[in-house]
């Protein structure tokens, strides 16, 4: 369906796989309006779809690919894409972002969204050239890790430029419940994607096209873009701390502030943390600096592993498999971090089964071999876990299921069956309460990041939950938006004012961090009451970008109420599945056991919080969206 704003090509497909039919999704500038794009476009086509009775593993699991209005259009960081659906890791709903070039060269195919059901009855990959679908045999490159894969297609297509792909790894291939989807250097990591397309039999999907994004003015958009990018390039966090030491330089914050997950999170620092820091990173393994397309930031790190030169570790994958399973050993970090990404995993479940294992076996709980400290075996178990061998069969399902089976929940970190990021909540409690609501469990970023006031930005009391409810839903909901318009969320780092982050020690920055916990109140108005931000705001550029590339109105308000929208429309089909409040918790060892024994406050607390979040949101005490909310949201 043609629309009338810039940024959109105006069509949406439906790609059913056991038909091999292609049909056009209606799609309306209505819908644009209220779900912009993206996450929360795709969480609206999975809320009118699925029932409660679907599993991940099954034809009526709709995976859903979809661009942000932004995506092509030449703002900052916005060549990111999302693909949602059931995830076979949470059987909840799933939604994973990705840098790659697949959503870029998807919207010069002519396409906003790809919606794929049912199954291929063979091992396929699908080549789409503007309007033509076609389906090949994939016997040929079936097995093959991500990075051969990737090249093969390009040999097949013809094309070695101007083609996006998603690929997966031999995880994907064995439904490893944690099993990531790749595209270029970089990964939909999270929530088990790469098994659900497994599982439909697809190893690829390669798309080029000729067409080009329309840009409502293009004039307006040329110039915020410069304003923009110098802005990003003049701010402490995006123009000088992340190109240095990228993602990786937050080892070393964290670890000064307790925040940095140490033998499966017993700990909140590690003694050897300076030996897998962004800086030990940067001054003696760092090839160069690389980035997504049109990004400014450029955070990412090249490194050498095997003679070549390949994507570094993201501060997860350091934290993770640095200090959370006992090992200072950087360039096994670099070789690990390559070798998952070969095999299609993602590091972050990956490690914390690991770490989880290792408990275990300390505890006596399984016998499994596996012991903290001791790693010169772990490229074996990533491989055996890829292919399903041995005591890898059983580590493919992941924390929570090993659990379930041997015991050990207490230290089993995850939520809802997604394994914890790196961040240590104990010494962050508006984190915690993050990981325990995220609608797809123990992520950061879904959660709201709050981590970025309690330590890591700013620098506000990290123990109190006053404040944290609110802030977290609104941080939440920004973020859900910025998502969706199809840019990267390293982006919204420039909300914060670089004056507080430039200088934390002035008189005014202890005032602003001292204050910040006790202005819950005038965040909650905000959140209740979006209309009453009715302008747009020089620091959250998103906006204005929004209004040049669409032609679409749109203000701070109206920003925020759509990922708000979002937010509850993924939180409603989680509902479908049965989530409540019994669901939003985290492991006994951050809400019963203290961090510090001689500190109580070293401890997450859950329930006080939540109870505030939902009412902040609006929701039932069972943590349920009600018929007058969705109402008011319009999405009802």
């Amino acid at each position: 369906m043609v629309s009338q704003y810039g940024g959109y090509m105006g069509k949406v497909v439906r790609l059913d796989l056991s038909t091999r039919k292609v049909s056009e999704y209606p799609w309306t500038d209505r819908q644009r309006e209220l779900y912009i794009g993206g996450k929360i476009m795709a969480a609206r086509i999975l809320f009118d779809h699925l029932t409660g009775a679907e599993t991940a593993y099954s034809e009526d699991n709709w995976l859903v690919i979809a661009t942000g209005p932004l995506t092509g259009t030449g703002a900052p960081s916005s060549a990111r894409f999302d693909i949602s659906g059931l995830s076979p890791q949470t059987g909840i709903v799933a939604s994973s972002n990705c840098g790659g070039s697949f959503g870029y060269y998807l919207k010069k195919a002519g396409y906003d969204a790809l919606i794929i059901s049912g199954k291929c009855s063979e091992r396929c990959w699908i080549e789409i050239r503007d309007d033509e679908f076609l389906f090949h045999s994939a016997e040929d490159i079936w097995g093959m890790k991500t990075g051969e894969c990737q090249r093969a297609i390009k040999e097949k297509t013809g094309i070695k430029t101007k083609l996006g792909m998603i690929v997966i790894g031999p995880a994907g291939e064995n439904l490893v419940k944690y099993a990531s989807i790749i595209s270029d250097e970089r990964a939909a990591g999270r929530t088990g994607m790469g098994a659900a397309l497994g599982w439909k039999n697809i190893k690829a999907i390669a798309v080029t096209g000729s067409k080009e994004v329309p840009i409502y003015d293009k004039e307006g958009t040329i110039e915020w873009c410069k304003s923009w990018f110098n802005y990003l390039k003049a701010h402490p966090l995006t123009g000088k701390q992340m190109p240095r030491v990228g993602t990786a330089g937050l080892v070393s914050p964290m670890q000064a502030r307790g925040l940095l997950s140490t033998d499966n999170y017993s700990k909140g620092t590690y003694d050897d943390f300076d030996m897998v820091s962004g800086e030990t990173l940067a001054e003696d393994y760092l090839v160069r600096n690389q980035g997504c397309l049109t990004c400014p930031i450029r955070c990412g790190r090249t490194v050498k592993v095997q003679g070549q030169n390949v994507k570094g570790p993201e501060l997860e994958t350091l934290g993770l498999l640095g200090g959370n399973i006992h090992n200072n050993d950087m360039q096994k970090i670099l070789d690990w971090n390559y070798e998952l990404d070969e095999l299609g995993m993602d590091t972050i479940s990956c490690a914390n089964t690991i770490a989880w294992a290792m408990e275990a076996n300390e505890k006596g709980i399984w016998n499994c071999g596996l012991e903290f400290g001791k790693t010169d075996e772990l490229s074996q178990i990533f491989d055996d876990i890829a292919h399903r061998r041995g005591i890898g069969d059983e580590l493919a399902e992941g924390s929570k299921r090993l659990s379930d089976k041997y015991g050990g929940k207490e230290f089993a970190m995850h939520s809802k069956g997604l394994e914890l990021a790196a961040y240590e909540p104990r010494r962050a409690v508006g984190q915690g309460l993050g990981y325990a609501v995220s609608n797809r469990g123990g992520c950061h970023l879904n959660g709201g990041y709050l981590v970025v006031l309690e330590g890591l930005g700013l620098d506000i009391d990290p123990q109190t939950p006053k404040g944290k409810a609110d802030f977290t839903m609104m941080f939440q909901d920004l973020m859900e938006a910025i998502s969706a318009s199809g840019q990267c969320l390293f982006t919204s780092f420039g909300v914060l004012p670089a004056f507080l982050i430039e200088k934390p020690n002035h008189p005014v920055s202890k005032l602003v961090n001292k204050a910040i916990p006790h202005l819950g109140w005038a965040i909650r108005i905000a959140n209740k009451f979006p209309g009453i931000l009715f302008f747009n705001l020089p620091i959250i550029h998103h906006t204005t970008m929004l209004q040049y590339a669409t032609g679409m109105k749109m203000n701070l308000g109206k920003f925020m109420r759509i990922g708000e929208r979002g937010y509850n429309t993924e939180r409603s089909i989680d509902c479908k599945f049965g989530i409540s409040a019994k669901n939003d918790k985290l492991p006994k060892r951050l809400t019963d056991v203290p961090q510090d024994p001689k500190d109580p406050s070293t401890k997450v607390p859950l329930e006080k919080m939540k109870k505030t979040y939902y009412h902040a949101r609006g929701w039932s005490k069972d943590g349920i969206p009600g018929e007058r909310l969705l109402k008011r949201l319009k999405v009802i």
